[in-house]
């Protein structure tokens, strides 16, 4: 019972985890790998070239080309854990659960800090494209910014069908949404309402963060500067997670120093790499 107790707490952090992160899983990032993450790196498939398109000759046929997908390396070096003393009288003296609610709370807190860290690394990655007005944007030049974006992403190749992303910062979204060309989140398709999309603009399905500040340190001087908007597609935004210790209720009545307390404890590890920085567009405003 005990065991079956321990897969429902991970089951219900890893929930909560999924569901509040911004950066999820097939919106944001791929998470296509080979490897194990518990071993510190794993292997990623990054699609090189599209398979060659010729002319049939009928008496010989045709030469056959052999595809290329190149592997590149992703560390596993985000290391992150959660361990805080749960009582046992406090617990049993909460009529709704004081256990519940820490194991809602430890996935939130996580997919937070996930979510910054993630954010973070797109922001740093070096090549991607930045837009050259530095300035915020206005109900007048919003739209023409994503539109910046939407050339950007055609131009490096990136599909225009589905998939591509927009993380905004509050400010920025509230521009949109003045905008008759913003589509609101009631209009939608639900698949993408599940990826946990605001709207959509200029082909990008948009997603609000709270994390956009972006620290750029150099030899001269240290500028705090906020980004308006970050756009990319997942196809190239890689990131692997993994429970190194799920999410469980740890009993410390052998500790020798807790009485009648337990501890929720978990382990998660991941790593983030962005494999065709150019496919980012960044608008950024300098202070």
């Amino acid at each position: 019972m005990a065991h079956a107790n321990q897969e429902r707490y991970s089951a219900l952090v890893d929930a909560k985890l999924r569901a509040t992160l911004v950066t999820r899983d097939g919106a944001i990032f791929n998470t296509r790998y080979e490897g194990s993450p518990k071993a510190g790196k794993v292997k990623i498939p990054v699609r090189d070239t599209e398979v060659a398109v010729k002319a049939y000759d009928k008496a010989n046929g045709v030469d056959a080309d052999a595809g290329t997908t190149t592997y590149l390396d992703l560390d596993i070096d985000n290391d992150e854990a959660v361990n805080e003393i749960i009582d046992g009288f406090d617990a049993a003296s909460v009529p709704d659960g004081i256990t519940a609610e820490r194991l809602d709370s430890a996935g939130y807190s996580m997919a937070l800090s996930i979510d910054k860290k993630s954010i973070e690394a797109l922001q740093s990655a070096t090549g991607a494209t930045l837009s050259a007005t530095k300035t915020a944007c206005t109900a007048s030049t919003a739209y023409k910014e994503a539109l910046a974006a939407k050339r950007t992403l055609s131009r490096n190749s990136a599909p225009q069908t589905a998939g591509r992303w927009m993380i905004v910062s509050p400010e920025y979204l509230e521009i949109l949404m003045q905008d008759d060309r913003f589509i609101k989140q009631g209009d939608l398709s639900q698949q993408l309402v599940q990826t946990g999309a605001v709207g959509q603009i200029a082909g990008f399905a948009v997603y609000e963060s709270n994390n956009m500040d972006f620290e750029n340190t150099t030899r001269v001087s240290t500028k705090k500067t906020t980004t308006e908007f970050i756009c990319g597609h997942p196809n190239w935004c890689h990131r692997v997670m993994e429970w190194q210790t799920p999410v469980h209720l740890q009993d410390l009545g052998g500790s020798g120093k807790y009485i009648g307390a337990s501890a929720v404890q978990g382990r998660k590890v991941y790593g983030i790499k962005v494999s065709k920085p150019k496919t980012l567009y960044i608008k950024r405003i300098e202070a």
